[in-house]
């Protein structure tokens, strides 16, 4: 069971996988900080000054709160809509630029693949040794006319 999983940990695609999910996690922090510290600021000051982190609906109570920091330290429910949006937004930045980086590219490589392949003739068939049998017949009838 070692060898087995010592030969699955050193194969190239269990090594690229860990690649891939630590660069996606440093990239998940980009996107974050772009969502939150450049794209909300300036979407918040087109609607009026509303900070998104702080949409929030308070559930269960009368007083109301003026940041969600606040309503937390009270202990109240809370329906956070401002972070879903964040969320989505910073999902539909990471899906496009999935989409851009990787999904496009190798479409294109796959698609070009394709015509390379489709543009190759077909290398006729080899003769079964009947048609083999036969040419040759044929050539010996030639030879005698």
């Amino acid at each position: 069971m070692w060898n087995e999983f010592k030969k699955f940990a050193v194969q190239g695609n269990a090594i690229d996988l860990a690649v891939g999910v630590i660069i996606g996690a440093a990239f998940g922090r980009i996107v974050s900080s772009l969502v939150d510290d450049v794209l909300m600021p300036p979407l918040g000051l087109l609607t009026g000054g509303l900070d998104f982190s702080n949409w929030f609906v308070a559930l269960g109570g009368d007083k109301r709160f003026n940041t969600l920091a606040e309503a937390r330290a009270a202990g109240v429910s809370t329906l956070n809509v401002g972070l879903f949006l964040n969320a989505i937004i910073q999902f539909l930045i990471v899906a496009g630029a999935v989409f851009l980086v990787i999904v496009k590219p190798m479409n294109r490589l796959k698609q070009s693949a394709a015509t390379t392949d489709a543009k190759a003739p077909a290398a006729p068939p080899k003769p079964s040794a009947e048609e083999k049998l036969l040419i040759q017949i044929r050539d010996l009838l030639k030879a005698r006319a």
